[in-house]
């Protein structure tokens, strides 16, 4: 699991640094807690683009239903 855990990590490096901090930090505290379904909803999340997943993860703009609950954890997790 290690070398998915790396390609991960590799995938939650961003642009921005607001979201190098919510999903890295998410993933170094909260992911492990997740179960298969919602660490492949983690997966398709982190491929959005870089200011779809900001909006979300800020609350600017409400984000589609199948992130929500995943979104909601990364929040709960990390810092804003």
């Amino acid at each position: 699991m290690t070398e998915g855990l790396n390609r991960l990590r590799w995938r939650c490096r961003r642009g921005m640094l607001e979201l190098d901090a919510w999903l890295g930090g998410f993933l170094d505290a909260g992911f492990s807690g997740l179960d298969q379904g919602e660490q492949a909803v983690f997966g398709r999340l982190i491929e959005q683009e870089d200011m779809d997943l900001y909006a979300w993860l800020s609350g600017q703009v409400p984000a589609p239903a199948e992130f929500r609950p995943v979104i909601e954890k990364i929040r709960k997790v990390t810092p804003k």
